[in-house]
């Protein structure tokens, strides 16, 4: 096994389309977060991201997307931002984690939603479910199992519907839009939400506006960004942007105008972007790791991704861990524990509020 770097920029077509390949030969590797396109993207605005090149004798075996942070330190290309984590390889492949890592110059590399069918998988690392939608019966199947299993939720998302039609005015859905007006009104109720529930604002990093606003550019067959909002009387409601692969969708950022909360917008937008991208051939629309209500009433099944890191002997991989992995495995034990995460969650809220009040 030979592995050669370079920054995304350098890979030419030839590369980048046996990554395409490789990565629609094998169904674990079908999310955009693992496509050529989103390394070539963010790799434009951060200089930290290489790729390792895998070659068995002349041909090309593998892809291996990273950002190389001080000491050595690797983690998944856009860090804390993505669902899908880790190498697209050819099958039967025999790829050593360690040797990788060294051969890619670093000490250790971190992960927390590395996918199935990874050579740097191993049975330590920690396993969590990753809630989808299902829609490869179609869109009649999938609220037929809606109408079994959330009774409730779903009768209540489209009483909802109608009474905001009622109240507001005509309920219309665009998918797949792309204007920038759309965009950042979502971006705008995404940075309300994390303020509001006391998380960190991505959108205050003008790089990763930038990214998405390049992702909503892009558009082949094999790779796009993809809005959609719902509206109410021509007014805004609720939106989301992911990513699209040709069959599946990657939930990123939802997000809705809180004015109308008390119609439950959220439940009503991914009704109907999920009738929308199984019109245009969407399989699965993965909703991401992370225990929320409206994914454990929407979803139909799950993926697993795992959380941990690979790491070689030395100093740097000994501070890596002492910074990281205690610290890890208590927010595990938190996320695991209801009781625990409900009191996190309403700390969280307080002092969003707190923040919210003083700004």
């Amino acid at each position: 096994m030979r592995v050669t770097l370079a920054r995304p920029s350098e890979l030419g077509a030839p590369e980048l389309n046996r990554w395409r390949a490789l990565q629609e030969s094998e169904p674990g590797f079908d999310n955009p977060f693992l496509s050529p396109e989103f390394t070539v993207i963010v790799g434009g605005l951060r200089d930290m991201v290489r790729v390792a090149v895998l070659y068995d004798g002349p041909e090309i075996v593998g892809f291996f997307p990273f950002e190389r942070h001080p000491l050595g330190i690797g983690k998944p290309v856009a860090a804390g931002l993505t669902d899908a984590q880790g190498l697209v390889h050819a099958k039967g492949v025999e790829i050593d984690p360690h040797r990788l890592i060294r051969q890619c110059g670093l000490s250790v590399y971190e992960f927390d939603h590395l996918v199935a069918c990874q050579p740097l998988l191993d049975e330590r690392h920690e396993r969590h479910p990753s809630p989808i939608i299902d829609l490869r019966d179609g869109y009649e199947s999938y609220t037929g199992f809606l109408r079994e299993h959330s009774g409730k939720t779903y009768k209540t998302t489209l009483a909802k519907s109608r009474k905001l039609q009622r109240e507001v005015g005509e309920v219309r859905h665009d998918y797949a839009i792309t204007g920038a007006e759309p965009l950042h009104t979502l971006l705008a109720w995404k940075t309300d939400q994390y303020r509001r529930t006391g998380r960190t604002d991505r959108f205050a990093h003008q790089w990763i506006v930038e990214l998405v606003e390049r992702l909503l550019a892009t558009r082949t067959e094999s790779f796009a960004g993809v809005l959609d909002m719902v509206y109410a009387d021509g007014r805004p409601v609720a939106g989301h942007f992911g990513l699209r692969t040709r069959t599946t969708l990657a939930g990123w950022f939802p997000a809705y105008d809180t004015r109308f909360a008390k119609y439950s917008p959220g439940l009503i937008h991914h009704l109907a972007m999920a009738e929308r991208a199984a019109e245009s051939g969407i399989e699965t629309i993965d909703m991401g790791r992370g225990q929320k209500e409206y994914k454990e009433k929407l979803k139909n099944g799950e993926f697993q991704v795992a959380e941990g890191r690979v790491a070689t002997a030395g100093p740097a991989a000994g501070i890596h861990w002492l910074m990281r992995v205690p610290a890890r495995r208590t927010r595990a034990l938190v996320l695991a524990n209801p009781v625990l995460h409900r009191t996190a969650d309403r700390t969280l809220k307080t002092l969003g509020r707190l923040r919210t009040a003083r700004s």
